[in-house]
């Protein structure tokens, strides 16, 4: 017999039974905005990515405080390596230096860290500390902070169904009988609570390749504010539109 996976997407679960009062239990990020932040400014991108990496920091508090059990923060896609070899190389020194100087805090504060995407075809001293992080942080059981890295929604999907294929193919599951709960159990987000609530900065309207089938029921919400500006303020508003809204499903 055929059971299909734990995490298969009941109403109740979509609709985030037993989550905080606010009815957020998962959040997502498009971070945008650190270019035309540093450009307003007369900066170097680079300063735009740097003070960004503040507004990460002072997100992911507000996150806990506010009782998110997740929050997914969009930081390094795989369509970013087409920018220019200077920006990508202090976009992955200020990775290093985020991993160095957070560890204690997530530690400390009872953060997970995930990071989700191909992240194993960067730089192996990277990869070696985000495989050590995630492992000092895997039993933490409050927020976790998930990391889209080397990161493409298009290409998660493919992996997934590559790996039902593969089990298909070896008689572990009838092609019959797998459903959109399969697949999802597939996807680097399978630990996760479902998708509620989906953020982009900048004043862009677009999902840019993220977290395209978990964003199937979230609610979209977007924000003139440039990340580097985003704070707890922003989150919390966010937070609040979100619950002025009647969610569906689809049912009516």
């Amino acid at each position: 017999m055929i059971l299909a996976p734990a995490n298969d997407e009941s109403d109740d679960a979509r609709q985030g039974a037993g989550g905080p009062a606010h009815g957020v239990r998962h959040a997502a990020i498009i971070m945008d905005g650190n270019g035309r932040w540093a450009k307003k400014r007369h900066l170097p991108r680079a300063a735009g990515h740097k003070r960004g990496v503040d507004a990460v920091r002072n997100t992911v508090r507000a996150a806990r405080d506010l009782g998110l059990e997740a929050l997914t923060l969009y930081a390094f896609s795989s369509e970013n390596w087409k920018r220019s070899e200077e920006e990508v190389s202090d976009l992955m020194g200020l990775l290093r230096h985020f991993i160095k100087k957070e560890i204690d805090e997530f530690i400390a504060n009872n953060v997970r860290l995930l990071v989700i995407g191909n992240y194993k075809a960067l730089e192996s001293d990277i990869v070696e500390m985000i495989d050590d992080l995630m492992a000092r942080t895997a039993h933490n059981d409050g927020t976790t902070l998930a990391i889209a890295l080397n990161y493409g929604s298009q290409d998660e999907i493919v992996r997934a169904a590559r790996s039902l294929a593969v089990k298909a193919a070896a008689g572990e599951i009838p092609v019959d009988a797998i459903t959109d709960g399969h697949l999802a159990a597939e996807l680097d987000t399978a630990s996760l609570p479902p998708l509620d609530l989906l953020i982009r900065t900048s004043g862009e309207k677009r999902l840019s390749n993220f977290l395209l089938w978990q964003s199937a029921y979230a609610e979209m919400y977007f924000t003139d504010v440039l990340w580097p500006d985003f704070g707890a303020d922003d989150l919390k508003a966010a937070i609040d539109c979100f619950v002025s809204r009647e969610r569906r499903f689809g049912g009516r």
